[in-house]
Order: structure tokens, then sequence, then C-alpha cells
């Protein structure tokens, strides 16, 4: 994994501020909405997110500095520990500051001497049309880690209690002298023996085995904001898994994948509407009562109106994320030649034809077309 300093493009002095500035900065060249399409500026995204959470919390910030490492988070996994690492400060990047569910998460490494936090989950909700347009309310549900209520999170046997590591006597990490001919290297690493919690269980709860937190579904309530899109992320705090042993829990994301709709088309914070018209109605004007998200309108189509012509309903489309107005409606005349005529149309637009002076030569169809011709 890379250096995060170098990630971010800071230096190991920079300041908090500076960290944030750079995140931004690098987080707004990699989002997915910026590089549609492109799975390599989407894991970069991600690591940039994992690098801004370790070096944005002091904590974590230490522990990366002093053993050049981090602890990470399991999507999917409430009790896991390893993996890929959360994405941390999404709404940051993705509205250009705090996002509905609060700010950036952080302690989300272990501490020394103490329970690390909970993993991280996610869930993809489906959405209908119009709720992902002005927003609105879901349920998900996902599997997740809860504290142990027969032992109280303790991960110890009722009426026991946990003691403190002899090992590494609470701190929850041991120091190694080693003496080189430049003089004494003092190195720290986790204490393997209570791995890192500074306390040892002798009696394990036997109901959750020592671990603090039993498996179990939870369902939640999503607050979604109008105008997200397939792709788009959300993010509740402190809605993931509980860590071992009272640790703090993780944040739950919630991924959205929008429904298609049955007439519009989304273009960014624009929807497009390809409306079918008549070859009268677009020769001698029309006006057609038409049905928005918001309700019926009475849009007028010109005479003489071609193929391909755009109406802008402004302020009908989709809500912009960062609350500044709405993108508009643009429905496109597709105007309709008629394909089944009656003798009676024929003959119509036949003498339309001459009325108007241009040429019709109507291809021969066969023996039932001449028959037919012959007896006019």
């Amino acid at each position: 994994m890379s250096d995060h300093y170098e990630l971010l493009g800071v230096s190991r002095g920079a300041t908090a501020e500076e960290i944030k500035k750079a995140y931004r900065r690098k987080a707004r060249e990699y989002h997915p909405d910026q590089n549609p399409d492109n799975p390599e500026a989407e894991a970069k995204f991600k690591e940039l997110a994992q690098a801004y959470e370790c070096l944005s919390d002091p904590q974590r910030r230490s522990h990366y500095d002093q053993f050049g490492t981090e602890d990470g988070v399991n999507f999917g996994d409430p009790f896991g520990q390893g993996g890929m690492g959360g994405l941390g400060d999404l709404f940051d990047a993705f509205f250009g500051g705090g996002g509905p569910f609060g700010g950036a998460g952080g302690g989300r490494g272990r501490r020394a001497g103490g329970p690390p936090r909970g993993p991280d989950l996610e869930v993809t909700v489906n959405l209908e049309f119009t709720d992902a347009v002005f927003g609105s309310q879901t349920d998900v549900t996902v599997k997740t880690a809860v504290k142990c209520d027969s032992c109280d999170a303790t991960g110890a046997s009722p009426g026991t209690s946990a003691s403190t590591c002899p090992d590494c006597s609470g701190a929850g990490e041991v120091r190694h002298v080693r003496q080189t001919m430049l003089g004494q290297i003092v190195s720290s690493q986790p204490c393997r023996r209570c791995s890192g919690l500074g306390q040892v269980i002798e009696s394990p709860c036997p109901v959750c085995h020592g671990d603090g937190r039993e498996q179990t579904d939870k369902t939640y309530t999503v607050d979604v904001p109008p105008g997200v899109d397939t792709g788009s992320t959300l993010r509740l705090t402190g809605r993931g898994a509980a860590g071992p042993r009272g640790g703090a829990p993780g944040d739950l994301y919630v991924k959205v994948r929008v429904k298609p709709h049955d007439r519009f088309v989304r273009q960014g914070v624009d929807l497009v509407h390809q409306m079918p018209v008549s070859m009268t109605q677009a020769a001698l004007g029309h006006h057609q009562a038409y049905e928005t998200l918001d309700g019926v309108e009475d849009l007028v189509i010109p005479r003489g109106t071609q193929s391909g012509r755009v109406f802008r309903l402004r302020g009908r489309g989709v809500p912009h994320l960062e609350g500044r107005g709405r993108g508009d409606l643009l429905v496109q005349a597709v105007v309709q030649t008629p394909v089944e005529l009656s003798t009676e149309e024929e003959d119509l637009l036949e003498q339309l034809a001459d009325l108007r002076g241009e040429d019709v030569a109507r291809p021969d169809t066969g023996l039932l077309s001449k028959i037919r011709s012959a007896f006019r």
C-alpha cells in the first residue's frame, strides 16, 4: 500500500489543515463523478479517503507514524478487523463539506490499551426514480455485531472481570530494545497476548466467547437527500458493527441504486424525454397536457415543429445535491410519420401534396394495388 503522506502529497510534518486541503484537492481530481467508468480513478479515490481518515485522526496518525501501518476494517464482515480500509470523508468530497450524516469518522484504528473500533459495513438500497429525485426515507437491514447483553460487552463471564495483561502491563503494546553499534534502538508493536487491548480474560463469556458482542440483524432508517443517483454513497456514522469488548461502533455505508423511469432519462441534474408528436400536431401546432414529476403543465408545440426540437422546462429537473436549485426538463419532439393509411387518408395526403406542388410517386405494391387503382 502507498505511503499515506506520499499519496496526499504532503510532508510528514504537515498540519491538519494542510492535510485536509491536500485531500480535498486530490479527491476532487479522482472523484468517480469526474471519472465515470474509470476503475483506476475509483480505486485511487478510495486510497485517498483511507489515507485522509488515518492522518486526520491524531491517535491513528501517531500509530501510523510509529509503526508505518494501521489496523484496517472489513466491509460487510461485522466481526472482521482486517481488510481494505474505510472510505472516510466520502461526503466531504461528494458535497464539498459535511454530509447529511455527519463529518469525517475519527478514531478508526485501534488505540493502545483499549478496545478497537468496530468495522464498517456496507449495504445497497434500491430507490424509485422519484424518491431519488425528491429525497425520501428508506429502511435498510444489515447483519451486524452488537453488544453482548450477557456480559455487558466485557467478554468475561458474569461475576468475573478482565485482568491486566501481564505481558504489556495494560499498555496494549510491548517494546523491544535492540543494541546496535549506533546505540539502542527501541521499537514497539501490539501485544500478542491481549491483541493490543491491555486486558486478558481468564473466564470468557459463554454467549460471546470473550468477544463482547453478538451477531444479529438490525434495521435502520436512512434519510436519502434529494438528487442522489446510482453510485452515490451515504454514510450513517456509528451504525456499523460494534467493536470487541465495548469498542466504538463503525459506520454503515449505504450504496444507492436508482431504478430507471419509464419516460425520463437522467443526464446529470437534467431530465430528458423524447416525446412522440404526430405529423399533424407538428405541422399545425398543439397544446399538450404534459406530465412532469411535479404535475401536469401546458406544453405548447408551435406550428411547423421539426423532429428533434427541444423544449426546455426550467427547474423541472433534479435538485442539486448541494441544495442550489434544480436542473431542467428537456423535452425533445420526435415527429412520427404515419405508417398504415386508409385509402381516404392517402387521397387526402395526395391532395395536400398537389396543393403544395410536391411530387409524390407511390411505389407499386403489387397486383392488389393495381386492381385497387383501376377501380378508383
